[in-house]
């Protein structure tokens, strides 16, 4: 079983992010919902099923989307973040005036849908190498506007967050080298530069271009689409020389090879696929 040490984003970060996409929706008004409760405040009980079975993720951002449209609605949470629900699964139950649940309902259950279908695929790629050292990761391919959110349901799923921005390390990728006319001169310049306390990636598609950036002592080694041959010399390569220098693989990581890239022995194996391959999950709000 994989536990979650995922951390919620706080809200006065995601508040503005919440209210933009329920005005998105809202616009000038719920017609609708507006005109149907005209005559005044109506209160109602809903509830949450769900119709897949699937890793639950997004509950609490999901209530605080109602909340920003009533301050007084309930919002019982009857599935912890990051526990597997079956279909048919009461996962919440709430309470309040019924123009707030209607208007917020789409809003509320697409990002949890998202969120939980996310989290529904990471925790199957992290499963498959739970008993052995190395860690799941995920990457910078997320969808603009979403990416502390879909960060935060790979952590749900299992996975270990890579860079958030382009702030948070430096990674030199193969655009990079080449525009620098090689790894040596990449790390060389971009070193002078940086503040201290950032770390230093470098891709490599080649032994070659691992050894370079052994040489110049980078602090983390992609071994990008590489063979699992070449990955294991290359693996040996660095343990030999320096032991604190981490490992990552990556590229075209499916379900079927992640074990087996796992033990080469690298540290990390990163994949967009939980963002950019996964399926909502299938969740459904009816009103009492």
């Amino acid at each position: 079983m994989i536990s979650s040490l995922a951390v919620l984003p706080p809200f006065i970060l995601l508040d503005q992010l919440l209210q933009s996409w329920l005005l998105e929706d809202i616009g000038r008004g719920d017609h609708t919902t507006q005109s149907l409760l005209s005559q005044g405040k109506i209160q109602r009980q809903a509830k949450w099923i769900a119709k897949t079975p699937g890793v639950i993720a997004g509950l609490p951002i999901a209530a605080r989307v109602f909340q920003l449209l009533d301050e007084n609605i309930s919002f019982q949470i009857h599935a912890n973040e990051g526990e597997y629900c079956q279909q048919g699964q009461v996962i919440t139950q709430m309470y309040g005036s019924l123009d707030a649940l209607l208007m917020g309902e789409r809003v509320a259950l697409n990002l949890a849908m998202r969120l939980s279908g996310i989290a529904t695929l990471s925790r199957q790629y992290a499963e498959k190498i739970a008993d052995l050292p190395t860690k799941f990761v995920d990457t910078r391919k997320t969808t603009p506007g979403l990416r502390i959110l879909e960060k935060y349901a790979t952590q749900v799923g299992g996975a270990i967050n890579h860079r958030m921005g382009l702030d948070d390390a430096v990674m030199i990728k193969d655009n990079h080298i080449a525009a620098a006319g090689g790894i040596a001169e990449a790390i060389s310049r971009i070193r002078e530069r940086i503040p201290y306390p950032l770390t230093i990636e470098v891709e490599t598609e080649t032994l070659e271009q691992v050894q370079a950036a052994i040489d110049h002592r980078a602090d983390i080694i992609m071994l990008d689409n590489m063979p699992l041959d070449m990955m294991r010399e290359a693996v040996q390569m660095i343990r030999s020389v320096d032991m604190r220098i981490k490992i990552e693989a990556s590229g075209n990581i499916t379900l079927e090879s992640i074990r087996a890239v796992a033990e080469t022995g690298v540290d990390y194996i990163s994949s967009s696929a939980p963002v950019t391959q996964s399926k909502w999950l299938d969740l459904s709000m009816k009103i009492q």
